[in-house]
């Protein structure tokens, strides 16, 4: 019997609601597979902030990094909720644990299922059709724009100190400025793309005409630190002769990602670039609602969905929890994978089948896929055929 040590990490809003959810799933799984999980509940957060003045427990990122063969994070952002330096209450929890635990991969698979209604031009209609969208993008996570403030929240994290420095003179500059430092690595760019190639090679390719693709996404026309990135792609993409190369500038990207998401296989992009067309491509699925990822380093991995705690919806039980079960589903699959966990690998499928099955029949789903069924109704649903084809194939061995 397998057994796996999960930390969770509920954080603000609606991430504790679908926290709930994904420990609904887990322990269907675990009631109905050889499975088992010792999970860890940690509060934190910007409501958790509000009430204790701490974003997270004393000793909570060295349980993460101690203690944890995967974390689950629900989402982090609550209104009010500002530290005096004016960051946000709870971004030490996700940055700290990004830079901290050396989580350079952000994984965000796109993926559309038969039975997705986009709400374009306000009705909900089929846009794209499922067979033609199926790609991940891999973010690269540590570094970029957001570098210096995980680094800060990586110290934080440690309960370290961590020094900034504010005199910093730009000639031709006066006057007040604010300036944020854009380091791209070598060694951060090569493992990040190195990924996406070794990515490549375990998938089926694109969906257009299953040819293996790897496309480099960067404004290298511009910048330096993308000009560095490309480079590296072109040398890492020479060790890869059976994959196909591709490369596009950021702004050109948002365009034919849209329209013609067939053909796209992998995607390797720079932090912040990441951060945005993620969201973007996000609509190819169904929205924000069907979004997972994850974070992954050479030792720790941690998965999320990546919509936010949605303040306006938390606590109405409104909000689409596939995000969430997605990232669980995630989660089991690099379990599988990195443990030899046949039956984590067995479980994955499965949670992923449910929810191509549920949304095919197309009922019961929340109000951003047309339908008006709450939180938890559609999470039961997706926990009963996960049940069933589990209890299915047991029996059956």
């Amino acid at each position: 019997m397998a057994h796996h040590r999960i930390t969770v990490l509920p954080g603000d809003g609606t991430g504790r609601e679908v926290t709930t959810e994904a420990l609904k799933l887990l322990k269907t799984v675990e009631e109905n597979s050889p499975i088992s999980f010792e999970i860890t509940e940690i509060p934190c957060g910007g409501q958790y902030y509000l009430e204790t003045g701490k974003e997270w427990p004393t000793g909570s990122f060295e349980h993460c990094r101690d203690n944890s063969d995967a974390i689950l994070l629900g989402a982090i952002g609550w209104p009010g909720a500002m530290k005096p330096n004016g960051d946000l209450a709870g971004g030490q929890v996700i940055l700290g644990l990004r830079s901290g635990l050396d989580l350079y991969a952000n994984v965000r698979p796109i993926k559309l299922y038969n039975g997705i209604q986009h709400k374009i031009h306000g009705e909900f209609k089929q846009v794209w059709s499922p067979g033609l969208v199926d790609m991940t993008i891999i973010r690269e996570n540590t570094e970029g724009l957001y570098q210096p403030l995980l680094s800060r929240s990586a110290h934080l994290a440690k309960g370290e100190e961590y020094i900034e420095i504010s005199d910093i003179e730009i000639p031709g500059v006066v006057g007040e400025f604010a300036w944020d430092p854009r380091p791209i690595s070598r060694i951060g760019s090569e493992r990040v793309i190195r990924f996406g190639f070794e990515l490549a090679s375990q998938r089926s390719g694109c969906p257009s005409d299953g040819t293996s693709r790897v496309s480099c996404i960067d404004k290298s026309n511009v910048t330096r630190g993308c000009q560095l990135f490309r480079s590296i792609y072109h040398e890492i993409a020479a060790e890869y002769p059976d994959i196909n190369t591709d490369e596009a500038y950021i702004d050109a990207f948002t365009m034919w990602l849209i329209r013609q998401p067939e053909f796209y296989d992998v995607v390797v992009v720079p932090n912040m670039f990441g951060d945005i067309i993620t969201d973007l491509a996000s609509t190819l699925q169904g929205g924000m609602g069907m979004a997972a990822s994850a974070n992954i380093g050479d030792n720790h991995m941690l998965f999320e969905p990546v919509h936010g705690s949605t303040p306006k919806r938390a606590g109405k039980g409104q909000v689409n929890p596939i995000a969430m079960l997605s990232s669980v589903q995630l989660m089991l699959e690099w379990l599988g994978h990195r443990k030899e966990d046949a039956d984590a690998l067995l479980a994955a499928q499965i949670v992923e089948s449910a929810i191509e099955e549920l949304i095919s029949i197309g009922s019961p789903l929340t109000y951003d896929l047309g339908g008006s069924a709450s939180t938890s109704e559609v999470s039961s649903a997706v926990c009963k055929l996960v049940k069933k084809h589990l209890s299915s194939h047991y029996a059956s061995v």
